[in-house]
């Protein structure tokens, strides 16, 4: 990552996600908070979804607000017509385009509770939205000091014109950030696809809270095997790739059981497929856990699937963790992790490649995690990349 301006003050930062349900994207929205609370800047978190949180953030100088922008919605003097007019008319019109007809009124809402916020705490002098699933909804609020962030590579899953339609509203003339430079190739191709110009686009990766998931990752839960396992750490969805990982671990000459941590409309399925494979035995579907860190510790190796990520924060949470990462070299961020010396554990996205990988980096165990793989995501890394002044792209 290229050096960037140290700021020369302490600043206020709001960081925006639509929920605090357990998920990826959702964690790193609470490490980013907890990273500018750690290194002294005056760190607020809102989640736009008033629901029992599944994450909270851990350093207790981050101030969490909760609003919910789907009551607010409903309480606004129009927000009732518009959400039914929407909902029953437009949105089945224009299939996916709810945002569209309620995202210039939740704009509007956002700015004026962010103005309510800002009466009682002080000016923000940042302002990031986390996931494109987060601020699409509020396309109308537009201020120079906000940041979108995109978690992910962008897909065409309508129709060009209407997407460049969407892409207008929610991208154009922004200051847009990338959490790997697989995103920002797949935001580019998009833009050119789109006649998009950002105001600004830049890669800016996810913070890894290191010491953190150390300490978390010293509890014990008695469900984890003591016979030696590598593990796979994500939602049981065709994204996340375990039909393949499955395939390959029965191929594999491995004296290892393979551990799956997660929860998803897969399952039953997967299970299936390991009965099939005759390695039912050998698999454990450990379900959703609060805390996965043990697990990842105690596995002798980490191992990723996926059809594409945008950047894979289970393989920086499992080097903290002190465990040894495998993935396929899928689309998306996964390269902006293996990088230099990890580039060897990548493996091409096939049954055979995988497998091959398996046994390749399990015959080489145990494999030392170096501190300098992790360095790209240290808090302050991060922190200051987002804090300085973005690069204005010309018109």
């Amino acid at each position: 990552m290229p050096d960037r301006p140290t700021p020369s003050r302490s600043m206020r930062t709001l960081v925006v996600i639509h929920s605090l349900k357990m998920g990826g994207m959702e964690r790193v929205a609470v490490n980013l908070a907890d990273a500018f609370a750690s290194e002294g800047h005056d760190s607020h978190l809102l989640s736009c979804r008033n629901r029992p949180n599944d994450l909270n953030p851990s350093d207790s100088r981050v101030t969490l607000h909760h609003w919910d922008q789907f009551q607010q919605l409903m309480k606004s003097v129009v927000g009732i017509p518009v959400f039914l007019l929407s909902r029953l008319f437009l949105g089945v019109i224009l299939p996916r385009s709810h945002f569209m007809w309620v995202g210039w009124l939740q704009g509007w809402l956002l700015k004026r509770h962010i103005h309510k916020l800002e009466q009682q705490h002080g000016r923000f002098d940042r302002i990031i939205f986390r996931g494109l699933g987060t601020f699409k909804y509020f396309w109308s609020f537009r201020d120079d000091r906000c940041t979108y962030v995109l978690e992910n590579v962008i897909h065409y899953d309508s129709p060009l014109w209407q997407k460049r339609w969407e892409w207008k509203l929610v991208l154009q003339d922004r200051h847009l950030v990338c959490v790997s430079s697989g995103v920002e190739d797949s935001a580019r191709e998009a833009f050119s696809k789109g006649a998009i110009t950002p105001r600004s686009l830049r890669v800016i990766t996810n913070p890894c809270p290191v010491e953190q998931i150390r300490a978390q990752a010293e509890q014990t839960d008695p469900d984890i095997p003591d016979t030696p396992y590598i593990i796979n750490v994500a939602r049981l969805v065709p994204q996340k790739g375990q039909a393949l990982l499955l395939e390959a671990f029965a191929r594999a000459d491995i004296p290892h059981q393979l551990v799956i941590v997660g929860e998803g409309p897969l399952r039953q399925e997967l299970e299936q497929k390991a009965r099939s494979l005759a390695i039912a035995d050998r698999v454990f579907f450990a379900g959703k856990r609060a805390n996965p860190y043990p697990w990842m510790k105690r596995a002798d190796l980490f191992v990723l699937a996926s059809e594409y990520e945008g950047l894979g924060i289970v393989l920086t949470e499992a080097l903290a963790c002190g465990t040894p990462i495998l993935s396929t070299d899928s689309r998306g961020g996964v390269r902006f992790v293996f990088r230099g010396e990890l580039e060897q554990f990548l493996t091409p996205a096939t049954v055979e490649g995988l497998a091959a990988g398996l046994e390749s980096t399990v015959a080489r165990l145990p494999i030392t995690v170096q501190d300098e793989w992790l360095a790209p995501f240290r808090s302050d890394v991060v922190t200051d990349a987002f804090l300085s002044e973005p690069e204005v792209t010309a018109p």
